[in-house]
C-alpha cells in the first residue's frame, strides 16, 4: 500500500516542480470544470488562456493586470522570507490609492507637472507604509498576531475608501456617484504603447523586482532576514534583531502595496472608487508562494495570475458565465500548491500490508 514517508531532508527539487504540477493540475481541472458547466472544455480552454492575449493590446492588457501582482509579491516576499506574514497588502493597496488620489486631487485645477506624479508615487508608499505600520508596532510591542492584524485592517481599509468616496472625495459633478473627480493628465502615468493602457507603472514594478532580487539575495539585510525565516534560533544567536525584522518586513510589504495603489487609481482608472482594487493584495500572496518567494519567479507566476483575471473576463463574455470564475481557477491553483508541497518534506513509498 502507498504510504506517506518524512525525507531525510526538504527536496530542493520538489521545492520547484511543485509549482509547475500545480500549474499543471489547475489546467485539467479547469478542463472538468468547464465540462461540468456544460461547456467544450477545448474551447473553453482557448477562450480563458488563449483568447486574452492572441493580439497586442490583450499582452499590453496581461502586463497591466501584472504591474500591481509584481508590486504586492515582491514586497510581501520579503516579509515571508523572515516568517513575517503580512496578510494585509490588500488594505494597505487601497490606503495607498486614497493617499495618491489626496495628492491628486488638492492639485486638481492648478498647473500641474512632473512633481504631481512624484508626489503621488510619494504618498502612495507612505501611505502603504503608515497602514503597514499598524500591525508592525502591535507585533513588536505588544506581540498581536501580524496575521490578523494586518487581515482586519483590510476591513476597515475598505470602509475608509467607501466613506470618503461618498463624502470628502465624491465628485461633487458626478450625480452622486461614488467616485471622485477624473485626474487631471498631470495625474495620470505616462503611456508605453500607443493605443493601449499599458502605463509607465511596469516600470515601476519590473524595478521593483531588480530591487527585491538584490534585497534579498545580495544584501547583508536580506542574509539576516533568510537566516530568521530558516532558524529563528540562529537568528538570535547571531544577534539578529527579531523587531527589525518585522519592521522591515512590514514596512516593504506597505510600501509596494502602497504604489501598486497609486498605480491603478494614476494608471487604468484614472480615478479613485470604493472598488480601488480586484482582490490584487490577496492574489499576491498566491502569487508570491508560487513563485516560491523569488523575484524571477514572481514576473512568471503575476502574468499566469494577470491571465486568470483576463480569462475570467472572456468567459463572461463569450462563456456567459460569471467573472469570478477567476476566483475558482485561483483557489484550484492554491490548493493544488499547498496538496503538491507536502511532497517536499514526503514522499509516496509502497509498502506490503502487513498480515
Amino acid at each position: 500500500m502507498l504510504r506517506l514517508e518524512r525525507r531525510p531532508e526538504a527536496s530542493q527539487t520538489m521545492s520547484y516542480v511543485s509549482p509547475l504540477i500545480a500549474i499543471v493540475l489547475m489546467l485539467v481541472g479547469g478542463l472538468v470544470l468547464f465540462a461540468a458547466l456544460g461547456k467544450n472544455p477545448l474551447e473553453g480552454f482557448k477562450v480563458f488562456f488563449v483568447n486574452p492575449i492572441s493580439d497586442l493590446y490583450g499582452v499590453s492588457e496581461l502586463l497591466l493586470k501584472a504591474t500591481p501582482l509584481m508590486l504586492c509579491a515582491v514586497g510581501l516576499a520579503i516579509g515571508f522570507r523572515a516568517n513575517v506574514w503580512n496578510i494585509g497588502a490588500e488594505g494597505q493597496l487601497i490606503v495607498g490609492a486614497i493617499a495618491a488620489s489626496a495628492v491628486a486631487l488638492h492639485f486638481y485645477g492648478s498647473e500641474g507637472g512632473a512633481h504631481v506624479l512624484i508626489l503621488m508615487v510619494v504618498a502612495g508608499c507612505i501611505g502603504g507604509m503608515l497602514w503597514a505600520a499598524i500591525p508592525a508596532f502591535l507585533k513588536t510591542y505588544f506581540n498581536t498576531n501580524e496575521i490578523l492584524v494586518s487581515l482586519m485592517l483590510v476591513y476597515v481599509a475598505q470602509l475608509l475608501v467607501s466613506w470618503l468616496v461618498h463624502g470628502p472625495m465624491m465628485d461633487p459633478d458626478g450625480f452622486n456617484f461614488p467616485q471622485s473627480r477624473l485626474f487631471e493628465d498631470s495625474a495620470l502615468l505616462p503611456i508605453l504603447l500607443e493605443d493601449t493602457r499599458l502605463n509607465i507603472a511596469f516600470t515601476f514594478a519590473l524595478g521593483a523586482l531588480v530591487v527585491g532580487y538584490i534585497f534579498m539575495f545580495r544584501s547583508f539585510a536580506g542574509f539576516q532576514m533568510q537566516v530568521a525565516g530558516f532558524a529563528a534560533n540562529a537568528a538570535r544567536y547571531a544577534g539578529f534583531s527579531a523587531k527589525r525584522m518585522v519592521w522591515i518586513g512590514l514596512m516593504s510589504g506597505g510600501a509596494m502595496a502602497g504604489l501598486a495603489g497609486m498605480s491603478e487609481v494614476a494608471g487604468p482608472m484614472g480615478q479613485i472608487t470604493e472598488h480601488v482594487s480586484n482582490n490584487y493584495g490577496f492574489a499576491a500572496i498566491i502569487v508570491a508562494f508560487v513563485a516560491r518567494l523569488n523575484p524571477v519567479g514572481i514576473f512568471f507566476a503575476s502574468l499566469l495570475m494577470a491571465l486568470l483575471y483576463l480569462g475570467g473576463e472572456q468567459a463572461q463574455q463569450y462563456l456567459n458565465l460569471p467573472s469570478s470564475i477567476s476566483n475558482v481557477f485561483q483557489g484550484m491553483l492554491l490548493m493544488f500548491l499547498l496538496g503538491s508541497d507536502v511532497f517536499i518534506n514526503y514522499r509516496l513509498r509502497w509498502k506490503e500490508a502487513r498480515a
